[in-house]
């Protein structure tokens, strides 16, 4: 399997200057070959043809262009063959509902980034007690660099480096993101699994996740976060803009922008690494989380919280792992009662589950993760037996079909007609 790790380096001022150099020719060399893409007509092949012909055009580039000899060619290669996986990477948006247009030319401010395939670099992880290693660079303006690389996580012997991309972000950092191969392990053989071993998730607002084995996860708090970047931006938005000032004060926006994103990526690796170990099977809702933005209801919060960039993390960390990661069907999970499967309307307000027909009374997120975990179990083909202690739950009345109940029949906790309410379905 493919994954990226990334690591920070720490050039000095020489050093920075001939990455810089490098990144900005490597920019205009992108330019220049969307710029002869882009006059091939469309008849004259497919898209990889075309990207093949201009890549073709690099060695008699060099003849006029002669600071791209100081480049290493593989590097030059990527950036014309970088065209092909954007305009791919378009046509999927496309056809995913986005409204997208063409490529344009980069600004000095937009392409951030290099890369070296196969060659070209080379990794001294010897790094000792300071976790500090080198990475060699070749050809980074005619000179071959050695930066420091702070090596905080150990390659495996095994592991194999397809290619390094070389990346500055907007604070003005400079990381090394390895491209790396190892062996994906087996998954367990679903009709081996024991049920304890598997889990269902319910992702949710006030709580990020409650699972089915009764474990409830708050969502990150970034309340204090979010304050400091309206007072930065406020403080952007009195400085010149383009002064030396404004691009001091814009870097400042840019960290606090990059702790933002720091936390949530940390929080939610985190939580994807300890179910996809300590489990066997995840089982998660598909959640349209495109709709929900589009919806306008909560859409503050499902864009902070960041659902489906979660589940793809406990995708991903499930085949790094050997656990399945299941995605089931959201529809009526929390309204389903997962006792007798009676469907009851709640809204947002209400967090408990009380079921009117077979009076079981439960969290209303830990009833939807029991749903979830029902639905996974079926779905990976698991014997599912039934393990899982039951919560607080009210004498249980036959029922002999499912039906669908409103809303006017629950009430929230505490509430001054849950006694008559009750009364009311007992008889």
């Amino acid at each position: 399997m493919d994954y990226v790790l990334k690591y920070r380096l720490f050039p000095d001022g020489q050093q920075r200057e001939r990455l810089d150099w490098v990144r900005d020719t490597v920019r205009q060399v992108y330019n220049h070959a969307l710029h002869r893409f882009n006059r091939i007509p469309e008849d004259a092949g497919t898209v990889k043809q075309r990207v093949t012909q201009v890549r073709d055009e690099l060695p008699e580039l060099k003849d006029w262009w002669t600071d791209l000899n100081n480049v290493y060619s593989t590097v030059l290669q990527q950036a014309v063959e970088q065209i092909e996986t954007n305009i791919t990477n378009l046509a999927k948006r496309r056809d995913a509902g986005y409204d997208v247009g063409s490529l344009n030319w980069k600004a000095p401010h937009e392409y951030r980034s290099f890369t070296y395939r196969q060659t070209g670099f080379e990794l001294d992880d010897n790094s000792g007690p300071s976790g500090r290693g080198l990475l060699t660079l070749k050809k980074v303006n005619g000179e071959t660099l050695q930066v420091p690389i702070r090596l905080h996580r150990d390659l495996l012997d095994e592991t194999d480096v397809k290619h390094v991309t070389i990346k500055k972000d907007r604070t003005g950092a400079w990381f090394a993101c390895l491209n790396v191969e190892q062996a994906e392990p087996d998954k367990p053989d679903p009709a081996e699994l024991d049920t304890k071993d598997t889990v269902g998730l319910d992702l949710g607002i006030l709580n990020f996740i409650h699972d089915s084995d009764r474990r409830q996860l708050g969502r990150l708090n970034l309340s204090s976060d979010r304050e400091r970047l309206e007072h930065e931006q406020r403080n952007l938005s009195r400085k010149q803009h383009g002064s030396n000032n404004w691009e001091e004060q814009r870097q400042m926006v840019a960290k606090v922008h990059k702790r933002m994103r720091n936390k949530k990526s940390d929080f939610k690796h985190k939580v994807a690494a300890f179910y996809t170990t300590e489990y066997d099977a995840v089982f998660v809702e598909n959640l349209n989380v495109k709709g929900m933005l589009e919806s306008g209801r909560n859409s503050r919060n499902t864009h902070e919280i960041g659902w489906r960039d979660f589940i793809t993390i406990l995708k991903h960390h499930g085949r790094k792992r050997g656990c399945h990661v299941v995605e089931v069907d959201p529809k009526d999970t929390t309204k389903a009662c997962n006792e007798c499967g009676v469907k009851t309307d709640k809204p947002l307000w209400v967090r408990e589950h009380s079921c009117p027909s077979c009076g079981y009374t439960t969290d209303r997120d830990y009833n939807a993760a029991l749903n979830v975990w029902e639905r996974g179990l079926e779905k990976l083909g698991v014997v599912h037996s039934e393990d899982r202690t039951p919560a607080e739950t009210a004498t249980a009345v036959e029922q002999t079909h499912r039906e669908s109940v409103s809303a006017s029949r629950v009430v929230e906790t505490g509430s001054p007609c849950l006694k008559e309410a009750t009364q009311s379905v007992a008889e």
